[in-house]
């Protein structure tokens, strides 16, 4: 689908309009959205817009890194937008000129979406208007920013549930939650960063050096981007220690395994040495031919046990 939005001379928005209406100077600056592009409105980022291959390739092609690139005449911009429940990422491409932005993704968005209908209800807002597609811009990105939160706070959430069950289910399954949300946040830092990378580069471009409202609306959204990055980091290091916590659990729990088999093993080793002794099947044994020898015996391995329990209480190992 493509859909175009102008803005006129004064400052009054105008939809539907065909590639046409865009040089009939009429607008002072347009918005040419592709939102799931079929392959012939594809080529009209090279035979209607004359945008450089490079640039191109990488709408068309492999899911590229958070970037800024500069062209003569408009600057390319390759941004991540997250899908809240698998954390998967959808390229969006901008294409920024001086009276014109072209966005272009291959998945319809709703962060787009948003940013389209905000545009067109403030209508009224002069100052929003005089920013050029900068202002576009910046709620396209703002919009895709803010969807990222919702993903932060529900890997917190799922944090605190852990921290409150940890004592009712059993380790290794809690191990495996640790994991799995250290892997969540892991794609989300993924996308994070290099966006944070990428608005600290276009804070410090040259390109908008002058354009000081614009300036304003990208550091609050590097702003936004840094809040994330040290929440992601707060969690990992949270995880951390719910990692080295079970661990530490599972490592004494495993000890007191390993010491009341010893314990038990040590008793009865003994016990087993007497009874392996008498036995062997030799005719010459004494004892076996003793009317109470088999009790006598019993009474020995009886004491002998006793005695080494009592030994091991005294010495603190069954506490």
């Amino acid at each position: 689908m493509l859909r175009i939005l102008g803005i006129t001379q004064d400052h009054k928005v105008k939809t539907d309009l065909s590639l046409e209406d865009i040089h009939l100077g009429r607008y002072v600056w347009c918005w040419i959205d592709f939102s799931e592009p079929t392959t012939e409105e594809s080529g009209l980022l090279s035979s209607f817009f004359g945008f450089h291959p490079l640039a191109i390739e990488d709408c068309l092609h492999v899911l590229q890194r958070p970037k800024l690139d500069y062209y003569e005449e408009y600057q390319f911009l390759v941004l991540h937008a997250m899908n809240p429940d698998t954390l998967s990422t959808v390229e969006v491409d901008l294409f920024i000129g001086s009276n014109y932005l072209v966005s272009y993704h291959k998945k319809s968005l709703v962060e787009v979406d948003q940013a389209w209908d905000k545009m067109q209800s403030r209508t009224h807002d002069r100052k929003i208007w005089s920013q050029g597609p900068y202002a576009a811009a910046y709620m396209i990105i703002d919009s895709l920013v803010d969807n990222y939160f919702p993903c932060v706070y529900s890997i917190e959430d799922d944090l605190d549930e852990l921290e409150k069950k940890g004592s009712r289910e059993s380790v290794e399954l809690l191990m495996n939650q640790v994991f799995m949300l250290r892997s969540r946040l892991l794609k989300l830092r993924r996308t994070i960063v290099p966006m944070r990378d990428l608005m600290y580069r276009v804070l410090n471009s040259q390109h908008i050096q002058g354009e000081k409202e614009p300036r304003v609306h990208f550091s609050d959204i590097y702003d936004h981007l840094l809040k994330l990055s040290e929440m992601i980091d707060s969690n990992r290091e949270m995880t951390a220690d719910l990692r080295d916590s079970y661990i530490s659990l599972n490592s004494n729990r495993m000890n007191g395994i390993m010491k009341t088999l010893t314990v038990i093993t040590t008793v009865f080793m003994p016990l087993t040495l007497i009874a392996g002794i008498y036995g062997m099947n030799f005719v010459n044994m004494p004892e076996l031919e003793w009317k109470y020898g088999y009790f006598f015996v019993l009474g020995i391995m009886a004491a002998l046990g006793i005695w080494m329990i009592l030994a091991f209480m005294k010495r603190g190992w069954f506490k």
